[in-house]
């Protein structure tokens, strides 16, 4: 039974955008199962699969009521993907872009958009698991899909490590032009600080805002930090730290060897998750 725990946390962590979420929702399914009696059940996997999905679901639910008194920006729980985690199968977990679009979707559309795009469901099976018609799971599929702009999920292309490193040299050079030169012009700042660390409480959009705000916190707080580089949800990443303790993980997505997406992760108790798990994967 403990060989399907990677998979079913993979499960869970898509739906939820919670790494820690998820493994309490496996852990507490697994127990149930060890702790049932008189019950015959003749595919274990798929009996795990359909509660912990169901499960997830849920908890789902109750994240996003808690969303809606969440100071500022809320972003899902990073996983870091540059190193081996036995905790889960890391070829399924989403891109964090793609987490970060998930959080439109109501927890039902979510699942269903996750068991037929990313893990290949028919909608004969997404009905089974989650007890709907197959009719009601095409019609949400569809909803989620509108929803989405009908954005797929596409595999993952490797950034080159010399975006980093260019970035990185033009924003210790201090000039803003050359900094503007590496970004889209519908570039996306979002910041989460969880109500205990600073950051933007709302998106900074386009160039001139997002230049500024990622030159200003550089040379204020991080021009002397140690840093590393990464990978986090398959996107490339720079983490800071302080006292050799994660302060801040910046979250790149590329596009068109320009930089499209940045989310900086400040929230202490994400990045608690995220060090802790960077630090068994080495």
């Amino acid at each position: 039974m403990d060989s399907l725990r990677p998979l079913l946390t993979s499960y869970a962590y898509n739906i939820l955008g919670s790494y820690e979420e998820a493994k309490d929702v496996v852990q507490d399914v697994m127990l149930e199962m060890i702790n049932r009696t008189g019950a015959d059940i003749q595919n274990q996997k798929a009996y795990l699969t359909r509660s912990v999905i169901n499960r997830a679901i849920n908890a789902r639910n109750r994240l996003q009521k808690m969303q809606a008194a969440y100071p500022g920006n809320w972003l899902p729980e990073p996983v870091a993907t540059e190193t081996a985690d036995a905790g889960l199968n890391q070829q399924d977990i989403l891109s964090y872009s793609l987490m970060v679009l998930l959080e439109k979707l109501d927890a039902k559309q979510r699942a269903v958009f996750i068991l037929k795009e990313a893990f290949s469901y028919e909608h004969e099976e997404i009905a089974e698991v989650l007890d709907i018609s197959i009719e009601n799971s095409r019609k949400i599929l569809s909803r989620a899909r509108k929803e989405l702009q009908n954005v797929t999920v596409n595999e993952n292309v490797k950034t080159p490590t010399e975006y980093l490193d260019r970035y990185m040299d033009v924003i210790r050079s201090r000039d803003i032009k050359k900094l503007e030169q590496l970004l889209s012009r519908d570039i996306v700042l979002v910041s989460d600080g969880g109500g205990k660390a600073a950051a933007a409480l709302n998106p900074l959009i386009g160039v001139e805002s997002a230049s500024l705000f990622l030159a200003g916190i550089f040379n204020k707080f991080y021009h002397d930090r140690h840093f590393e580089y990464g990978q986090v949800n398959h996107h490339p990443a720079i983490f800071y730290f302080e006292n050799e303790q994660l302060v801040n993980c910046q979250i790149f997505e590329f596009r068109d060897g320009l930089i499209h997406r940045v989310y900086q992760m400040r929230n202490p108790d994400k990045l608690a998750a995220l060090a802790e798990q960077r630090n068994k994967a080495i």
